[in-house]
């Protein structure tokens, strides 16, 4: 994760959640647990190894967990932790802005 420049609480928040990837996985993970593959499906765009970065760096942060299943094939599910499931309020708030913001410009236009 990048490193903060201040001991603002805000900043914080906003490393956790910076980029374009991050928020969004955090959002499909709130409809439930999700193996990588159907992760990468839900966020058309992203590669492998971005998807990987971004689900290392949210687990590292501890909103998320892995599970590895003792299966053949390997089977391993991605899920919101407790703390990123206190998280979602935040990200549901950003999203409900965001169609109020961009709903006022449309109407204006």
């Amino acid at each position: 994760m990048l490193e903060r420049v201040s001991e603002c609480p805000i900043e914080g928040a906003m490393v956790l959640l910076s980029g374009r990837w991050r928020a969004l996985i955090l959002y499909y993970l709130s409809k439930g647990p999700m193996r990588f593959n159907a992760l990468r499906r839900a966020n058309a765009g992203i590669s492998q190894q971005m998807l990987t970065r971004e689900l290392r760096a949210l687990e590292d942060a501890g909103v998320i967990s892995r599970t590895a299943f003792p299966e053949v094939p390997p089977r391993v599910e991605y899920a919101l932790t407790e703390a990123g499931e206190r998280l979602m309020p935040v990200i549901d708030a950003l999203g409900a802005w965001w169609s109020q913001t961009q709903g006022r410009q449309v109407e204006s236009a």
